[in-house]
């Protein structure tokens, strides 16, 4: 329950820096209209809990549940070359090629 809520916290916090806060009863954040751009835009703390997010996210259900830091660094630095060169591509599509 406590990873659940601070997934709800941080995405919130996402939503309000990329200047894209819902009325504050449901904030949300459609990370499928989040380009490459914006995503690179956001700062290193936004970018640091999204990326977290999406490592969750394309990790398989069975998978033990391990924060690999230096994978993850690693999957920080192709997706983000990635939207340095592709700025308006969706976020998703850059995490369905390098994270999947």
């Amino acid at each position: 329950m406590k990873a659940i809520s601070a997934i709800l916290v941080a995405i919130s916090l996402v939503a309000m820096s990329l200047g894209t806060a819902a009325p504050a009863s449901s904030q949300k954040l459609d990370l499928t209209k989040v380009t490459c751009k914006q995503f690179l835009d956001s700062g290193e703390r936004t970018m640091s809990m999204i990326l977290m997010w999406l490592t969750g996210f394309f990790t398989d259900e069975d998978d033990t549940p391990i924060v690999d830091f230096d994978k993850l660094k690693t999957d920080a630095n192709k997706i983000g070359d990635y939207c340095r060169k592709n700025p308006n591509t969706a976020l998703m599509t850059a995490a369905e090629e390098i994270l999947q």
